[in-house]
């Protein structure tokens, strides 16, 4: 079906699909609109699908690696794909991403949602819009929203994933490696030395532009594998950890549609609108207006009018 390419109303809510998770067919929603973004940092990694749940309420869908998954985490044009959806005024976002377990309580096909992260992607990946003649210094003591997190924790404890023994992890810490290879065994065992509890590679910048951005986040972590650090097990390969998606997804689709539903609700009106991180940037920025470079100020206000100018 040819959808419009343009679409008139403030979406406030994204959804970002990750691996096994390029198109987004949760129970009711309807495709209504499909835009293609040109950004000042490049074109986002697929276009931007608006879709209506049934309370009407617009949402937007991005496949994070692109609709053929062709992009590698290090590819993903993150700054691109958050300006993208703050540019249609998206304030907040429901990521998924397929992730390795690094302690056996959790298991394989069950979801986590973090509440920290360590960063051990290799400083290749571009993790800022404040370059290029305007400083700016967020605070990223903690990377996921609470608030929003709350939201997914318990709808997704409340029956919504089938499975037996599947369950909801809260409260995790991310590893965030850079890929595209799997952990050696050392590596494996040293994150968990350090308290990990589940590892992917798209965590990261992500979160970092949606809190410059002043945009609410939270990750759902679908366990697919206990990465290699279980030697009672084969090492993981690509074909474990697409079975386990493939596994997930019907769950991701079921979670997805539950946690719109939820947010729908008048209550939560102000959490989806990040009302909480409203400024944030803005008082962040350091550089002097006197200062501030022509074409740094033109790239932000695409996202955050009359912030810098």
């Amino acid at each position: 079906m040819l959808l419009p390419s343009t679409f008139s109303e403030p979406v406030r809510l994204a959804v970002i699909g990750g691996t096994g998770i390029s198109a987004l067919e949760a129970e009711g929603l309807t495709a209504v609109a499909r835009l293609n973004i040109e950004t000042p940092y490049g074109t986002p990694s697929s276009p931007l699908i608006i879709l209506k749940t049934p309370q009407d309420t617009p949402i937007a869908f991005l496949s994070r690696h692109g609709h053929h998954h062709e992009l590698t985490p290090t590819e993903v044009p993150n700054r691109a794909n958050i300006a993208a959806l703050r540019s249609i005024g998206v304030r907040s976002i429901i990521a998924f991403s397929a992730v390795g377990s690094l302690q056996e309580r959790i298991r394989p096909r069950d979801f986590v949602i973090p509440s920290q992260i360590i960063d051990r992607t290799k400083g290749i990946r571009a993790s800022t819009f404040f370059e290029g003649g305007l400083v700016g210094h967020v605070g990223f003591a903690d990377p996921f929203d609470a608030g929003l997190a709350k939201v997914v924790f318990d709808v997704g404890s409340d029956g919504v994933l089938n499975g037996e023994g599947v369950k909801m992890h809260k409260d995790g810490l991310l590893i965030c490696m850079e890929g595209p290879q799997f952990s050696t065994r050392a590596e494996s065992n040293l994150y968990r030395s350090w308290g990990g509890d589940v590892i992917n590679m798209s965590a990261l910048p992500e979160a970092k532009l949606a809190k410059e951005a002043e945009m609410a986040y939270v990750m759902v972590c679908m366990s697919t594998d206990y990465d290699c650090w279980k030697t009672d097990e084969a090492a993981v390969t690509v074909e474990t950890v697409m079975g386990n998606m493939h596994a997930n997804g019907a769950n991701a689709k079921h979670l997805a549609a539950a946690i719109l539903k939820e947010l729908a609700k008048e209550e939560h009106k102000d959490l989806v609108s990040a009302k909480h991180l409203e400024g944030s940037s803005k008082w962040a920025c350091c550089t002097a207006p006197v200062g501030r470079s022509a074409e740094a100020v033109k790239r932000m206000e695409f996202m955050l009018p009359g912030y810098f100018s």
